[in-house]
């Protein structure tokens, strides 16, 4: 999309979230910063975080300060620009050279979400067909392509809420893990605007939340989102999930992803492969919801999904208290692997893709060449 000369910041409607505060925003011009809604202070502390340094972006994306596929994808975006700024007056071929060593450099931050690799090149790309105009210049064209991709996530996900919100059926009970809700993007969510649609539709549910270890985003995240808008939840151990979906008070579980691969096998946050088993055993209906910028038809499977290791720290302790004997060997795999045949349908902003196969995928992508 061509970003044009227009660099003020987007507006984005909020109207589905009650009170919650943007998970991040863009304050000011070109000399701004990116305002970040710091989710490790959550949910005891609403702590606003300014940046304006790509380091700062780097470290709130890797500390997960700002976390979601989408999110950390426009994140990212900011954050180059913000790391190119300072070179804005170089020469075209010497600031490329920064642009693409700063784009290498936030790349390699998290390695499993691909919208966060997506944006970023996405944004490479503008400032290279941008050399030679009259205008943007490349470094405004950045902020631009930026601001673009935020509000194209804000319709994205208010169209995946819209395309997937029949799923939730009259008086569910709704099962997600972890958090696909507006904290994970820049607009509604992914998983979550489902629900959000659907309570807007006048539906009645019940959304159980697991706890999400060790990082407990859905008690900490999803039980605060859910909370602030006026919807009805439940939080759960996670282990506590297929229990419950054997009592038969779960009818539908909706999840997110950070990446999927061209056969539909999702990488989520790890459990997600686990539940999936559950609601295969139960008869529960599985779905995943997520943007068309998080598959990565590159990879034939999810085998060639790269997993993400977290620091062992965060499994021997919870929100900073030891809870293992100090220099247990800890295994902690930010994410899972779950398998296309285990996922009834994939919500996409374009539609559903069900069954789950390279085939109804690929009919959500135009054909190249």
């Amino acid at each position: 999309m061509d970003a044009g000369t227009d660099t003020s910041p987007p507006r984005i409607d909020r109207s589905l979230l009650g009170g919650l505060p943007p998970t991040l925003e863009w304050c000011g011009g070109t000399d701004g910063v990116l305002r970040l809604l710091d989710q490790t202070r959550l949910p005891l502390s609403v702590e606003m975080l300014d940046c304006a340094t790509v380091e700062q972006v780097w470290e709130a994306i890797r500390t997960l300060r700002v976390r979601g596929a989408p999110a950390i994808g426009v994140a990212a975006a900011y954050g180059l620009y913000l790391g190119v700024r300072p070179f804005r007056d170089f020469r075209a071929e010497d600031f490329l050279a920064k642009v693409r060593q700063v784009a290498a450099y936030l790349t390699a931050c998290r390695p499993t979400a691909v919208n966060l690799a997506w944006a970023v090149q996405r944004c490479v790309s503008v400032a290279e067909q941008s050399v030679g105009r009259e205008a943007p210049a490349p470094c405004e064209a950045i902020l631009a392509e930026a601001h673009v991709m935020a509000a194209e996530d804000a319709e994205s996900c208010l169209k995946i809420g819209q395309a997937g919100a029949d799923l939730i059926p009259e008086g569910a009970g709704v099962l997600t893990h972890c958090n696909a809700g507006a904290l994970a993007t820049v607009g509604c969510g992914t998983a979550l605007s489902l629900l959000y649609v659907a309570k807007q539709r006048g539906r009645r549910f019940r959304v159980f939340v697991d706890e999400t270890r060790p990082l407990l985003q859905g008690a900490r995240l999803t039980a605060f989102e859910l909370n602030a808008a006026g919807i009805d939840v439940t939080l759960l151990c996670d282990g506590a999930a297929a229990s419950l979906m054997a009592s038969g008070m779960v009818q539908v579980v909706v999840v997110g992803a950070d990446r999927i691969a061209a056969n539909g096998d999702v990488a989520n946050k790890v459990g997600t492969y686990g539940l999936a088993m559950a609601a295969k055993r139960h008869g529960v209906p599985f779905y995943v919801a997520a943007p068309l910028s998080t598959f990565d038809r590159s990879l034939a499977g999810g085998r060639e999904i790269p997993i993400e290791q977290r620091p062992e720290d965060e499994v021997r302790a919870v929100c900073g208290q030891p809870i293992a004997p100090p220099g247990t060997p800890c295994y902690n795999p930010a994410f899972d692997v779950t398998p296309a045949d285990l996922i009834t349908g994939i919500v996409t902003e374009r539609g559903i893709a069900q069954p789950v196969t390279k085939d109804q995928i690929d009919k959500f992508f135009p054909p190249t060449g």
